[in-house]
């Protein structure tokens, strides 16, 4: 690493000192090459798969851990189906029934991709296992009525998302979201991420585990609200038991389980800062990239709770960077003004203080 991006490299350091953090990767490219490259802490918790302890004592993070990065995964969903568009497949303000002829609610392309189809939650309870169901929770969706007029207001499709986007892909290509997010995208851009894991790839993965053991409960909100009923159907999504299992790492939630490392984050990012090519590779247009990273949606978040813009699957900030966060603390972005793209990818579910702070010294090095 340069010198010159050694504040990085402390406070990274500090926070696996100071048992901030437990399990986490690193990853900076800036001007089109990567210059930041860390990793540190444990992959698995000591003693029992899936504990809550400390991890002292428990196998290390290497280079290519894995691990569940929750709703930095929407943009790389979108991005599936945004390829499909660009091939002149899919027309973004088509009605989602025209290639899902069951689906009822009349939202366009457009608004499932940007938050704003009305389908925020599923409709049915269902049990925790019903994640590895794909054809029960996409037919919930279709049958279901929305919450909202399509593109009237937003709401983050926490749990929906995927399974929307996702079976778009499969309805006009004919493969699962994960398998084209492995054909299409991770195999030609070589970028380590996936959905519904093999077993070899399962081997790799961390154990998530709590930062605080009121986190679970924290990231729900009030009972009954529109974000616990997001969040909570399926059950499981917060439970160390589910999230550790083979059941949820082998299952396709592209909502809230992919799982990656920061390295193959910040590349899959350096790509979109750059128009869509990498290494020689094109995936997509220039003129998609700039649509797709565009705000589509500026106000009220009923989900969030707070004002949102939303692109086609990412959030835009003011300062004109584009990603994705996930609860937990896991964050990807890119920063055009500054020419950068950056992602953490943790196992210790918290806050998101430990990036804001790796940003600032980012930022003091630029």
């Amino acid at each position: 690493m340069h010198a010159r991006f050694a504040p990085v490299r402390d406070c990274f350091h500090d926070l696996l000192t100071t048992g901030r953090e437990t399990g986490a990767s690193l990853n900076v490219w800036y001007d089109g090459h990567p210059v930041i490259d860390l990793i540190g802490g444990s992959r698995t918790t000591a003693g029992s798969s899936g504990g809550a302890d400390r991890p002292a004592g428990g196998d290390p993070w290497r280079p290519d851990t894995l691990v569940n990065v929750y709703s930095v995964g929407k943009p790389v969903a979108a991005l599936c189906l945004l390829m499909l568009v660009d091939r002149g497949r899919v027309d973004l303000d088509a009605p989602v029934a025209r290639y899902w002829p069951e689906f009822r609610t009349p939202a366009t392309v457009r608004q499932v991709l940007s938050h704003t189809a009305g389908l925020p939650a599923f409709p049915v309870p269902r049990p925790a296992t019903a994640i590895a169901d794909w054809a029960l929770l996409t037919g919930d969706l279709a049958a279901a009525d929305p919450e909202w007029a399509p593109g009237s207001v937003a709401g983050e499709h926490a749990w929906t998302y995927g399974h929307l986007v996702g079976e778009l892909v499969r309805r006009m290509d004919g493969r699962s979201v994960g398998r084209f997010l492995a054909e299409e995208i991770a195999g030609r851009w070589l970028i380590d991420l996936g959905f519904g894991l093999s077993e070899a790839d399962q081997r790799r993965c961390a154990d998530l585990r709590y930062g605080d053991p009121e986190w679970p409960t924290r990231m729900l909100g009030e009972p009954g609200s529109l974000r616990a009923r997001s969040m909570d159907n399926p059950p499981g999504g917060r439970d160390l038991a589910m999230l550790n299992s083979p059941l949820w790492r082998g299952a396709e939630v592209p909502a809230v389980n992919l799982h990656a490392t920061a390295s193959g984050l910040a590349r899959l990012y350096a790509g979109l800062l750059a128009g869509g090519v990498l290494d020689g590779v094109r995936l997509v247009s220039p003129e998609l990239v700039a649509e797709a990273t565009r705000v589509q949606y500026d106000g009220p978040d009923l989900v969030l709770d707070r004002p949102v813009q939303w692109t086609l699957g990412m959030q835009w900030e003011p300062d004109g960077s584009w990603g994705m966060g996930g609860i937990g603390g896991s964050s990807a972005w890119a920063d055009p003004e500054r020419g950068y793209t950056f992602a953490y990818a943790t196992a210790q579910l918290a806050e998101h203080d430990r990036v804001d702070e790796l940003v600032e010294a980012l930022h003091s090095c630029l």
